[in-house]
């Protein structure tokens, strides 16, 4: 039990929003500040990344508000969803929303938290453990590596829209970071791949597709830029790391599990 007046943790409120991170899957990830709003809210409205033991965690009587987005499934729209938050606080509740990951990581709480503010909705954004840092730990890959790399970049693999992000500088970004660490990729995988490689990146640097983070059913491929369009099988939710850091799961993979690539043998 967490000791509030201990911590110094702050009161919830009737009538606002904490904006909340759950972390990549496993609960254990939980940050105390989102335990502390899990046994204290009246709505919980999650996303579908959510695990479903984290939701056990919230107190007796919450309210339970799925408002999932999954690409190519039929999803409430944003706008939709902010609204839904605004509503529900204006009606007194003291409102969770709760994210996959970190809320202000690809995860639209910078676009809800303006949208509660153009309101006059008092809210709180609590940081969860974001996939692209949590999801490389679990699979044995730290993300920066003073041998390896002082520059990661963090790239979303597809726009609002569900293409490619057409707005990137893939030239630049392919030469200016060693370690690339793409989320929501894996449908325009071949497509990312292709513009890489035609803008310097080498055939046989490592790559490794990671699904499932953190979780019981984590699966990790592992392979080479020139081969991973062809070879990926893994299920989404999927975080994909390209770089030199990759070969330290060899040596690194406390929780196990993986397929093909050069450090499987």
């Amino acid at each position: 039990m967490i000791d509030s007046a201990l911590l110094g943790l702050p009161d919830f409120d009737p009538g606002t929003v904490w904006l909340v991170g759950a972390g990549p899957g496993d609960p254990g990830l939980l940050s105390v500040l989102a335990l502390h709003a899990l046994a204290r809210a009246d709505i919980v409205v999650y996303d579908a990344l959510v695990d479903p033991r984290t939701l056990r965690l919230a107190r007796p009587g919450a309210a339970l508000d799925y408002a999932g987005k999954r690409g190519g499934r039929p999803s409430p729209s944003q706008p939709d969803i902010s609204a839904r938050l605004i509503r529900l606080a204006r009606a007194g509740n003291r409102v969770l929303r709760l994210k996959g990951g970190d809320p202000c990581v690809f995860g639209r709480g910078g676009e809800e938290a303006l949208a509660l503010a153009a309101a006059g909705v008092p809210f709180r954004i609590v940081p969860g453990i974001t996939a692209g840092i949590g999801g490389l730990a679990y699979a044995g890959i730290p993300v920066t590596h003073r041998d390896t790399n002082s520059v990661v970049t963090f790239v979303t693999g597809h726009d609002s829209d569900g293409t490619v992000p057409g707005g990137l500088d893939w030239d630049a970004i392919a030469r200016g970071s060693p370690v690339l660490v793409l989320y929501m990729a894996s449908r325009h995988l071949p497509n990312i791949v292709e513009r890489l490689l035609d803008a310097g990146r080498r055939s046989n640097e490592l790559v490794a597709v990671i699904s499932k983070a953190t979780t019981a059913d984590q699966r990790v491929l592992v392979s080479t830029l020139g081969e991973i369009a062809a070879a990926v099988d893994i299920p989404a939710p999927a975080i994909i790391v390209i770089g030199e850091v990759v070969r330290f799961r060899a040596a690194l993979d406390w929780v196990g599990g993986g397929e093909g690539g050069p450090d499987d043998g």
